[in-house]
Formats: C-alpha cells, sequence, structure tokens
C-alpha cells in the first residue's frame, strides 16, 4: 500500500494491535507453561540462526526501541505484504512484548468468510509450521489445548479481520501456507 494509505490507517491498525494484545493477555495453550513441555523449541533459534515471527503490518512499531531484558532485531520480510518484517530474538523474552504471533503459536489465524460476504471472521486451526518444533501438534492437536486459548485466537483475529490491512496479511499467510501444503 502506499504512503499515504499507511499514515491514514496507522493509528486505527495500531489501535487493533493493542486491543488484540490485550484480548490475548496472558492465555497459554495450556494452564501450565508449555514451554517446559518441549523445553521452549518454539523460541530455539533454527539452523540458519535467522528463525523469527513474522509481524503484521505496524507491529514493528512495537519494536522500534530496545527494551530491557528482551533482545531482538527486526529483519526485512515481504511474504505477507510489501515492508513486511520479521522478529528474531534470541529466545527470551517477557509475555507481553511478544509479536502476536508468538502468542498464538502453534496456533494460526484462518480467515473465513460466508458467502463472499465482506464480514469475516477467524477460526483458529493448527499452523502447519509448528508440527516441526510443538509437541501439542501430536499429543491432541486442539484437543490438548486450552478452549480458552483457542477462542480468545478466534475472538482477536476476527478483530484484525477489521482492518484491510491486517485482512490482507491474514489473507496472504492463508495462501502462503495452502501452497506449502501442496507441495
Amino acid at each position: 500500500m502506499g504512503i499515504l494509505f499507511d499514515l491514514l490507517s496507522a493509528p486505527f491498525a495500531m489501535a487493533k494491535l493493542k486491543e488484540t494484545r490485550a484480548i490475548l493477555g496472558e492465555l497459554t495453550p495450556l494452564k501450565t507453561d508449555c514451554g517446559k513441555l518441549c523445553e521452549g523449541a518454539c523460541c530455539k533459534p533454527d539452523e540458519s540462526e535467522e528463525n523469527g515471527m513474522l509481524l503484521l503490518p505496524f507491529e514493528e512499531k512495537f519494536y522500534h526501541k530496545p527494551i530491557e531484558g528482551f533482545p531482538y532485531h527486526l529483519v526485512e520480510d515481504e511474504r505477507l505484504y510489501r515492508g513486511g518484517k520479521r522478529l528474531v530474538c534470541e529466545g527470551q523474552c517477557l509475555r507481553e512484548h511478544r509479536p502476536i504471533a508468538c502468542r498464538i503459536f502453534p496456533l494460526r489465524m484462518k480467515v473465513v468468510s460466508e458467502d463472499r460476504s465482506v464480514h469475516h471472521h477467524v477460526v483458529a486451526e493448527l499452523d502447519p509450521r509448528a508440527w516441526a518444533v510443538c509437541p501439542l501438534l501430536e499429543e491432541g492437536g486442539l484437543r490438548a489445548m486450552r478452549s480458552e486459548f483457542i477462542q480468545v485466537v478466534e475472538q482477536a483475529g476476527t478483530l484484525l479481520c477489521q482492518n484491510v490491512s491486517m485482512l490482507e496479511a491474514l489473507l496472504n499467510e492463508q495462501k502462503m501456507l495452502d501452497d506449502m501444503r501442496r507441495l
């Protein structure tokens, strides 16, 4: 999208991101720290040492200043949208600073619309990228996770769909994952 569009839509998008972060809050897939189950596998770098989480549009604004106790850097990554970013961390952070992709892992937000309507909602589903690192997927998938966690992921995703930039990024991610499944 253009610079003028970004300037005009940024305040609304930031408000949706803040609201989404608040909705997701401290909820996690399990009532206990699921990182103890896998020794934090989702927070460890992969062989490339350039793992990270794709950020939603405007989400990088939360990471312009250093955050004490959260070493990270941003990398250009346009898989979801032009000008996109990926946050790469060193594997430890405070939950309140995690990007939305980390907060919902090992789920993803699948956008659904009824009869090509302009009203979109999100259904939480297992993220195929999680199979490599998350034992919850083999331990029962969605049934192994707290229903409250699944519900807030769906609620947060539906809220994000109200913003055209977020909706575009979510749909692009959906297409990327659908293409991955075909390979």
